[in-house]
């Protein structure tokens, strides 16, 4: 899509220009242009176009994009389920392990000699804006005033999954961040940061609207260890990589929601694959193996 806004007529006479066959009535093409958008949809033709003449390099039709389309989402929409239960257990862990710790400072988290210098700028507009928008932690404000902070456990419920793993990240007390690592039986902190950045990596792109089929790890996720979710390929990035992890790490906090998740994914990826267009990116660009 160019600097110019184009009309849906515009938009359908575009494509049919670049080679795009339509099996369905024109009304129905406008309808969903106006639903999900010409430039969101762009994100999944862009594979079947030329990279210079954007002519579609094959017989693409535009329902196949949408079944692409409407794939990716539904799996951005099954990971969150599941990831949002690995990020309340490990906010449990950090909350609990943590504040135990320091059982005589409900506000550890903003005090220097606990978390490095770095972060607590950057955490001090955070809380500013929970003070000042948060329902609850407004009214803890009001109720305890003049407190400066609140506790611990009320904070850290209003926090993203990257802002908790900030905080475990800059903790100054190494045995502490082992000890939450143990929980899910790791003897090396660094194999923790690995495993949950890159979580933190899917969610994103699963609540950003992000392409999840194609997305590749920045940094490559360490070896799993565990014999069924080990990675049987060199390829540490892809989607399988981070399917693996997430069933994994969600194994680690609950055998039954893993089970779960993996036969939601199995049976999400079968129905799929009765597309041939999509079943064609599931076998090229996921290589789901489990």
């Amino acid at each position: 899509m160019g600097t110019k806004a184009t009309t849906v007529e515009q938009q359908i006479t575009l494509l049919e220009s670049r080679g795009m066959k339509f099996d369905c009535d024109v009304e129905k093409i406008k309808e969903t242009l106006l639903d999900i958008g010409y430039y969101r949809l762009g994100f999944y033709s862009y594979y079947f176009q030329d990279k210079k003449s954007h002519q579609f390099t094959s017989d693409i039709n535009f329902n196949d994009i949408i079944k692409l389309y409407y794939f990716d989402f539904d799996m951005k929409m099954l990971l969150l389920r599941y990831i949002y239960r690995i990020e309340v257990h490990f906010r449990t862990q950090l909350v609990y392990f943590a504040s135990n710790f320091y059982n005589e400072n409900n506000t550890w988290y903003i005090d220097s000699k606990i978390v490095d210098n770095q972060i607590l700028k950057e955490f001090n507009s955070i809380y500013f804006n929970l003070k000042t928008k948060n329902k609850i932690i407004s009214k803890h404000h009001k109720k305890y005033h003049p407190c400066d902070y609140a506790p611990t456990w009320k904070v850290f419920e209003f926090l993203t999954f990257g802002q908790v793993f900030k905080v475990f990240s800059n903790l100054k007390n190494e045995d502490l961040k082992l000890k939450i690592s143990e929980v899910y039986g790791f003897r090396e902190i660094s194999l923790l940061n690995n495993y949950f950045i890159s979580i933190i990596n899917i969610r994103n792109i699963c609540s950003h609207n992000g392409v999840l089929f194609d997305y590749n790890q920045p940094i490559g996720i360490q070896s799993i260890p565990n014999l069924k979710y080990r990675l049987k390929t060199q390829n540490n990035t892809n989607l399988n990589a981070s399917l693996r992890l997430l069933l994994f790490i969600l194994s680690k906090v609950s055998k039954n929601r893993a089970s779960d998740l993996e036969q939601e994914v199995k049976s999400l990826l079968a129905i799929a694959s009765q597309n041939e267009l999509v079943k064609n990116i599931i076998i090229s660009k996921i290589k789901f193996d489990l």
